[in-house]
């Protein structure tokens, strides 16, 4: 290899490096639901939401972390109830919603309507829809279109940032 193709080896992956970071900033989640625009949750110190929340589930819903697959004791869960926001307590799905979508991490193939909001993310070099709640905008997961009828939704959340109520 010549030093020339060395030089432009470099400014080839100097400028897809640029390019990448830059995709990766956050943007803000569109919340969707006007109702909880002015929510005291979103204004939450981020000192405060740790210490609310612990660690784990601070780094996925305020910095917009992923637990690792099959970590969650909520991927066995099979009672009816309602899923709800780890920080805030907003019902986002209903146990009917829920199957296994052998990805390691509690699937749902619809949300109630209103408590969700989304954003595109590019942190892996691709874009994907990341979704938060409506309330807080905890992060939550990431939605896919390869889930079951009737939706063809694949919410796919972090355990972490759910709380299970049972029915």
């Amino acid at each position: 290899m010549t030093q020339i193709d060395r030089l432009h080896r470099r400014h080839l992956m100097l400028g897809a490096g640029a390019l990448a970071l830059g995709a990766c900033s956050p943007g803000a989640a569109d919340a969707q639901d006007a109702r909880y625009a002015s929510s005291p949750f979103r204004r939450i110190s981020d000192a405060e939401w740790r210490r609310r929340l612990g660690d784990a589930s601070w780094r996925v819903m305020r910095h917009e972390g992923t637990e690792r697959p099959y970590t969650s004791p909520l991927n066995d869960e099979r009672r009816a109830g309602t899923y709800v926001c780890k920080g805030c307590e907003l019902p986002l799905f209903r146990s009917q919603t829920k199957y296994d979508s052998r990805t390691g991490w509690p699937s749902f193939y619809d949300v109630i309507a209103g408590s969700i909001g989304t954003k595109t993310d590019f942190a892996i070099g691709i874009p994907r829809t990341e979704y938060h709640c409506a309330r807080c905008l905890g992060h939550q997961g990431h939605v896919f279109d390869d889930g079951p009828r009737p939706t063809g939704k694949r919410y796919c959340n972090n355990g972490v940032a759910l709380t299970f109520r049972p029915a």
